[in-house]
């Protein structure tokens, strides 16, 4: 019973869908070639900045990449999506190359792109 156990733990459900993981191509999870397949997905989603980057993301059907600087402004976007702001050792908890992926509204994909998240993924700023 953490501090935020309540708030993010504890609405987690367990999965009720049985998935037959023999019967896909999982070779895109090796790491040799996961690096390209996560680059090209935070490529394609729709940059956004600014403020009001939740009503934003609720105007836009797909994925979407906002980038933080620091600390201070990352924490300052998750608090605004109501998702977990701790960092551990210089970088969120969560995050893959600076980069941390959740779920907004269901279905869409929010990617919090560090201040060099696209460089270590090989992807040119816009």
């Amino acid at each position: 019973m953490g501090q935020f156990f309540k708030q993010y733990l504890e609405p987690i459900k367990l999965n009720d869908v049985l998935v037959d993981w023999k019967s896909r191509d999982l070779s895109y999870l090796m790491e040799e070639n996961y690096v390209k397949y996560f680059a090209d997905i935070v490529k394609k989603a729709k940059p956004l900045h600014g403020r009001d980057l939740v009503l934003k993301a609720s105007n836009i059907g797909g994925d979407v990449r906002v980038k933080y600087e620091d600390q201070r402004d990352f924490e300052r976007i998750a608090s605004e999506f109501g998702i977990f702001e701790e960092w551990k050792d210089g970088v969120p908890r969560t995050a893959y190359k600076g980069v941390v992926v959740f779920r907004y509204q269901k279905s869409r994909r929010i990617f919090l792109v560090g201040p060099n998240s696209l460089e270590q993924l090989g992807i040119e700023d816009s």
